[in-house]
């Protein structure tokens, strides 16, 4: 692949759900993530004043969190060309040296999902992330020989989802420092929400922003795909986008007052009534659902955590009172004992 093609397979739910006309331009319009901005502030303006390169930084945390809207203002700050791929991309330790041979010096090179990246290509990265040098091994046998190659000053900016999958002498050489990004509050999404429907052209009397934040999961991501959502129900119905509109196109999308999904829904009604609340382990969930492990850990629960529906435990997953209430069913003796 060449470096200055974008891959296809890098963030495709930025582009599907977000959209390049929503994603922040600027600093000031990025809202939330306060202390990773500042952080962040003081470690570009350190690099510019010594004419060096920014060092390599690793951005961690649920999908949709402005992972690669910071990667994208970093580049945009320091003024410098982004290559954009990832993990998954990266099949051969040729389409690694491939990448970083073409590399412009104080480029910048995005790698999504780097917790995919194969473990031998992890290797031939270590010596290019800390000393600037491609080592690559030519031929097999006893004729196999080394080469090293030369590489121009960059930095390596990385996002993942899941930082444990990330190995620990990767994680290492993120010199630049590992930031984790947080859930938004309520507030924050409201902010988000009218900025987009600015540059969307969409008024409302803000009724339909607040309504939308509340069943956004603290998510920016998903915040601008119910507002896109909703303004097209209000298009095509003729109508004003207010609380009453949203309601109804959340509605057919099947999303309810807390923004929970038809799959955390089943999710929470399987463990109720097939598995007594719980406890019972992922595994278990996965084969009654037919759905990934991956799927239900990564999308599913981090939300229905932080909204205090599921715990876990070390026996595996509990269903709480909160839950049951929401779901409208009775809750159970052992659990009310439990409470009491």
């Amino acid at each position: 692949m060449s470096s200055k093609e974008k891959d296809p397979h890098t963030e495709p739910d930025e582009v599907l759900l977000v959209g390049e006309e929503l994603r922040p331009s600027r600093w000031e319009d990025y809202v939330g993530q306060e202390t990773i901005k500042e952080n962040l502030r003081i470690l570009l303006r350190a690099a510019s004043e010594r004419s060096t390169p920014p060092e390599h930084i690793l951005f961690y945390g649920p999908p949709g969190l402005g992972k690669t809207t910071l990667a994208h203002l970093i580049a945009k700050e320091t003024g410098r060309s982004m290559k954009i791929t990832s993990g998954p991309a990266i099949e051969k330790v040729g389409d690694l040296a491939s990448i970083l041979t073409n590399l412009a010096p104080g480029d910048i090179l995005f790698v999504d999902e780097i917790h995919r990246l194969n473990k031998s290509i992890e290797e031939v990265l270590y010596p290019a992330m800390e000393s600037g040098v491609l080592d690559i091994i030519i031929g097999k046998g006893p004729s196999a020989r080394t080469i090293q190659l030369e590489l121009p000053p960059f930095t390596l900016l990385a996002a993942t989802t899941r930082l444990s999958m990330v190995s620990s002498p990767l994680r290492s050489r993120f010199s630049g420092g590992l930031f984790r990004l947080e859930f938004y509050t309520h507030g924050e999404i409201e902010r988000i929400i009218k900025r987009s429907a600015k540059i969307l052209g969409v008024t409302s009397d803000g009724s339909a922003e607040k309504e939308i934040s509340k069943r956004s999961r603290f998510t920016p991501r998903t915040a601008n795909y119910f507002l896109k959502r909703a303004r097209d129900y209000a298009q095509v119905h003729k109508r004003n986008l207010d609380k009453d509109t949203v309601e109804e196109a959340l509605k057919l999308l099947g999303v309810d007052e807390v923004g929970l999904t038809p799959s955390d829904r089943t999710l929470l009604e399987t463990i109720a009534k097939k598995f007594g609340g719980g406890p019972v382990g992922l595994g278990t969930i996965a084969a009654a659902l037919s759905e990934e492990e991956g799927t239900i850990e990564e999308f599913n629960e981090p939300y229905l955590i932080q909204m205090g529906f599921i715990e876990r435990t070390p026996r595996g997953r509990c269903l709480t009172q909160k839950a049951y209430e929401h779901l409208g069913l009775p809750v159970p003796k052992n659990l009310q004992e439990k409470l009491l």
